[in-house]
This record gives structure tokens, sequence and C-alpha cells, in this order.
């Protein structure tokens, strides 16, 4: 059914669409109206016997569900930010037990400073803990995606992470397609779990692994994320003779058959970049656009085959590896090592910074030319970095930086409640 409904209101019918039996929380925004949407589906006994739990906080609210999943119950939790890197420990253990957890991650910056708005830090913090992760474009497809997530977390006893961007996808009201409870129920099999706590044949789990055993261990998680790699394009072709849209996969490519120029993005700014391939386009200039979906696992060999043609690549993220640059180009180049392209990396949208046509349409005609500086930071106030440098230079105790920089670009810190 088509609805005009905000982002979290979707991914929450969606959710309670899918039949989790334990679904564990801790509110931080922006993912907070998720799950009050889903405590309250619970309270009115529209989820059936499906439990809610209140927790004190997010290493709480995925512990309980390790406990929950242990135990052959379908679990859910939504968290963000601080509270993605609250779970780390517990994020290690969901995957190392190979617990088939779903997770929403509503993607907001790390501070400090403090920021609640959308970037991707949060996740690619994460990125290597071993869960499956999916990033969302639209509120359609943040739909879509988690009722892929379940099943394939089901399939492969694998933890899976849908990353939906805060605030632009979270809050923002779409028309959206909720498929009716019986189409989920035709797609989505009954939860059938590989390993369950049964105190009639007790085991234990989690148990101290040495030297001798703990790399194997190890590799059958890497085993997992490849198994993936087969799984969720045949997933996507499922979901589209099922749904009839075309919704998930690895990759989304948009006009690369004759692109000179390819733009990598994740997540939502994919619409920004498809307006100014089109523009771009209709001057003459043969650009295409390449959406990753499954960021874990990483899709190499898709990504090598899809650009093989181009002559320049160019990676937009919304993170920055202090002391490195770029996290999601360093993937690309890694896959794409020995074509003969130039590869930029663009660092863009930090802490809900937005990203403009213009500032991208500049960024690609100065890359196309050469003479873009890599990594490139797009619409960096270089006047302000070089005056806040200078401060530190001739003042040692010259102050907070945020508060300094602040105060140059003549604005004021507003408490955030």
């Amino acid at each position: 059914m088509l609805r005009q409904i905000e982002g979290s209101q979707a991914v929450a019918a969606i959710v309670a669409a899918c039949r989790p039996e334990v679904i564990s929380c801790y509110p931080i925004t922006p993912q907070t109206h998720i799950v009050e949407t889903l405590s309250a589906k619970v309270k009115k006994g529209e989820l059936g016997s499906t439990q809610f739990l209140n927790v004190e906080s997010e290493f709480a609210a995925l512990s309980v569900l390790i406990g929950a999943s242990a135990t052959g119950a379908r679990s859910y939790t939504a968290t963000a930010s601080q509270g993605l890197l609250f779970m780390a420990e517990a994020l290690y253990n969901a995957s190392g037990l190979g617990l088939p957890i779903v997770m929403t991650v509503g993607n907001r910056a790390i501070g400090a400073p403090i920021n609640i708005w959308n970037d991707h830090s949060d996740a690619m913090a994460m990125r290597d803990a071993g869960w499956i992760q999916l990033f969302a474009e639209d509120n359609q497809e943040a739909v879509d995606l988690h009722i892929q997530a379940f099943y394939l977390a089901e399939a492969l006893s694998c933890p899976v992470m849908v990353c939906v961007d805060g605030f632009i996808l979270t809050h923002a009201f779409e028309a959206v397609d909720l498929p009716a409870q019986a189409a989920v129920d035709a797609f989505l099999p009954p939860y059938d779990p590989v390993q369950v706590l049964d105190p009639s044949d007790p085991v234990s789990i989690g148990a101290m692994v040495g030297p001798e055993a703990f790399a194997e261990v190890r590799y059958l998680a890497h085993h997992k994320q490849l198994e993936a790699l087969n799984r969720i394009p045949d997933l996507a072709e499922a979901f589209q003779k099922h749904f009839a849209r075309r919704s998930g996969g690895l990759l989304s490519p948009d006009r690369l058959e004759d692109a000179e120029t390819v733009i990598i993005a994740m997540g939502s700014v994919l619409g920004t970049m498809r307006e100014v391939a089109d523009q771009m386009r209709a001057a003459g200039d043969l650009i295409g656009c390449l959406k990753i979906v499954s960021y874990r696992p990483f899709p190499a060999a898709a990504l090598r085959t899809a650009v093989a043609r181009a002559k320049t690549v160019i990676v937009i993220e919304k993170a920055l590896a202090a002391g490195r640059g770029g996290i999601l180009a360093a993937d690309v180049k890694m896959a794409l090592e020995g074509l003969p392209l130039r590869i930029q990396t663009v660092i863009a949208g930090l802490g809900g910074r937005p990203v403009t046509q213009a500032s991208l349409k500049k960024m690609i005609e100065a890359a196309q030319k050469g003479e873009l500086d890599s990594p490139h930071f797009l619409d960096l106030h270089w006047d302000v970095i070089h005056g806040e440098l200078a401060r530190q230079r001739e003042k040692r105790a010259s102050g907070p930086s945020a508060e300094n920089i602040l105060k140059e670009m003549g604005k004021k810190a507003k408490p955030i409640y």
C-alpha cells in the first residue's frame, strides 16, 4: 500500500511486518521514532506475543538480543552514533556467535564535539565487526532492505545492519509502498534457527578458544561474508519477482555503459548525484553513478566489472579516517588495483553539512581536468582551518577548537537536548 509516511514510521511498520519476537531498545537520536513506534504497536497488541524490552543502555539492548537470539527468537533493535560504539563489544559477540540479529542504524556523526546530524562515521567505525552492512538510498529502499535483512540474517545465521541516513531519511516524509502482511509472510519464511540453547540439551556458547582454533573460528565469520556475496544478488532477484520492484543487491549502476567518469557513493547522497549527472549528461559529459548497497561484504569483483570502461572514478563518502583519508575509497582502490583509471577521494557531508548540486558539479569538473586534490574536502572552509592553526601556534592554551571555529564563522553554539 502506497503511503506518505515518515521514514522512521515506515521502518517500524516493516519491522513489525517481519514479526520479530523480541525487540530491545535504548533511545538515541535519530532512530528514536523507530523504537517508539514499535513500542506503541507492542503495547496495543498489534505484534501478538512480541516482547519489547526497555533497557538501561545500548550495550544492554544488544546483549539482551544475543540471549534472545541464542534461544531461537527473531530479534531486532535500532541505534545510532555513540550508541553503536557503546555496543562495540556486543557487536563482535553477536557476529562471533553467528546470531541472526537485525539492527537499524540511523547514521549520525560521532562526537566530540556533539553533533546529531548525518554522516557515516558510526557504521564505518564498526565495518569490521562481522556484521553485514546494507546502505539505503531512500525510504523505499530502507523498507525493502529490512525484509531482505531478516531473510539474509537467518539464511546465513549472521547479523545484519541496515544503515539509514539520520534525519535525511529517518525524519523525511516520502511516498513509500508498504507491503501487505500477507506478502511479507509469503516472502520471509518463519525463523528456523541454526543453533538454539535448549535446557534439555545444554551446551556452552562463547567459551574460551585458544590459539589452536581461534583463527579457524574467525575464518568461518569471513566465510559467511563471502557466501553473502552470492546470496545478496539472488535475494534481490527473488525480492523483485515477489514484490515487483528492484531493490537491494550488491551494487546499483546508473548509466555506466558509456560513462567515462563514474561517481561512487552510499546512502541518500545518490539522489543529488543523479541530478548532477543528468545535468552534465545533457551538456555532453559522459557521467555515470554507482551505488554501493552492500558495504560489508564488499563487492570488489562486481565493482571492478562495473567501472572497467571508466577513465575517472570519484568516490564520495560521508566519513573520514583521521590520518588516512577515505574509508570507502580505500576499499574501492583495492578493488580497482591495476585498472588504467584515476581514482579520486572526496570527503563530503560530515556532521550533516549539505552536499549541494553546485559543489558536486564544480568538484566533478575539477576531477575531470585532473585538478582535484585527493582527498578532497568538499566545501571545507580553509580560511577558518588556517586561522585556527595559526592561533594554536601563537598560543599554547588557545582554547577548544570547536568553540573557536564557531566564533570564527560568526555562529553560536546552541544547546542540544
